[in-house]
């Protein structure tokens, strides 16, 4: 699968048909792995990890992805990196161009991302920002598609913060065509713009209320009130007990739908350890598609890349 972007910073820049061709070249590499592993495709490329956030999913599987099929990752903490020390975000970015074959960057900042994909003449993938969280999406829509055998037409509810990883996930039903139901606090909504967006594409409805958006829902899920460096008693406060997926609320959805959860969680908070570790949670096959999908991706940017 050859991409037409040069980057991935939102899922928005993926067409439908791209997004379905990701989705099944992990599928590929997946089944290639567990057979006879990866084919070296990625041979000699270098991925470079920028990581101003921690990060366990993220990093291991990019660096474990990238050895998978033949190619090396070089992991940048914030203190390996001039950015530190105020060098510039576009110098940093023409520096890396001239090392590496693509650069994945978990920042705070969304800007800095768009910043560093336009002084860059290699591929920018975004491992997290402030706003999005498209990889992680690819790997859920993975997952839904593995669980569903389909990701069109269905009803998929989220329960609690409006955060990056929703606006990513709003994009990525409109890519799949499948509709939304999201049931957040007011001051909590998604970005209002990737709300209207994926509007003209299908079916996004905001509620105050869980029930009537996990009403007959097919795929439930939820993420963290607050990174896990902002566990602010005060905000937290603004979701429980009504933002909780436990299984009263589990009981609203269909019975064979399935709980998505991006992880890490917080245990009875956003969720209760009865439905993360119950028979609907998918959340470990979730964790492990970040592998395939890292794989696809990182296979369609890095091949597409013009010397």
């Amino acid at each position: 699968m050859k991409l037409k972007t040069k980057n991935l910073l939102t899922l928005a820049e993926l067409t439908p048909k791209e997004f379905v061709g990701l989705l099944n070249d992990s599928i590929k590499l997946k089944k290639e792995l567990k057979k006879n592993g990866n084919k070296p495709i990625l041979k000699n490329k270098t991925l470079a990890m920028i990581f101003q956030k921690p990060s366990t999913r993220t990093r291991v599987s990019f660096e474990i992805g990238m050895y998978q099929l033949g190619g090396h990752a070089v992991n940048l903490s914030s203190n390996d990196t001039q950015l530190s020390r105020g060098e510039s975000v576009e110098d940093t970015a023409k520096t890396l161009s001239r090392y590496a074959n693509c650069i994945m960057a978990r920042v705070y900042d969304h800007e800095l991302l768009e910043k560093l994909s336009q002084h860059t003449t290699i591929p920018v993938i975004n491992g997290l920002s402030d706003s999005f969280h498209p990889c992680q999406i690819l790997a859920d829509f993975l997952t839904i598609k593995e669980k569903k055998k389909k990701i069109r037409g269905l009803k998929i509810a989220w329960i609690g913060d409006g955060n990056n990883v929703c606006n990513s996930m709003i994009y990525g039903a409109a890519l799949a065509g499948s509709s939304m139901s999201i049931a957040t606090p007011k001051e909590f909504q998604p970005d209002k713009k990737v709300v209207k967006e994926a509007q003209r594409s299908t079916d996004i409805e905001l509620t105050l209320d869980p029930f009537q958006a996990v009403n007959n829902a097919d795929v439930v899920v939820t993420d963290t009130y607050s990174s896990i460096h902002n566990n602010d008693p005060k905000r937290i406060k603004k979701f429980l007990p009504k933002y909780q997926v436990n299984p009263k609320l589990m009981r609203s959805a269909k019975d064979n739908a399935i709980f998505l959860h991006c992880l890490p969680a917080k245990r009875e908070q956003e969720v209760t350890s009865s439905v993360i570790d119950g028979s609907q949670s998918v959340v470990w096959d979730e964790a492990e598609n970040r592998l395939h999908t890292q794989k696809a991706l990182l296979s369609a940017l890095i091949h597409a890349e013009r010397i």
